[in-house]
């Protein structure tokens, strides 16, 4: 299985905004990952949407 892996990228990404709810673990998570490696916390966000779309199953 392939890793997820932060990567640090300055160009900024064209969004919609829209409220999203999280577990409360989840979030604590993003938001550690986010000072840890200095990438914005809707970066990181958008970054594990992408792997787990990409890898999607949509066999059944």
């Amino acid at each position: 299985m392939d890793k997820f892996v932060i990567i640090k990228d300055e160009n900024k990404i064209s969004s919609i905004n829209r409220t999203v709810r999280f577990k409360p673990e989840h979030f604590e998570k993003l938001s550690e990952l986010s000072s840890q490696t200095g990438v914005s916390f809707n970066k990181i966000l958008t970054q594990c949407i992408e792997f787990s779309l990409s890898r999607l199953d949509k066999s059944e």
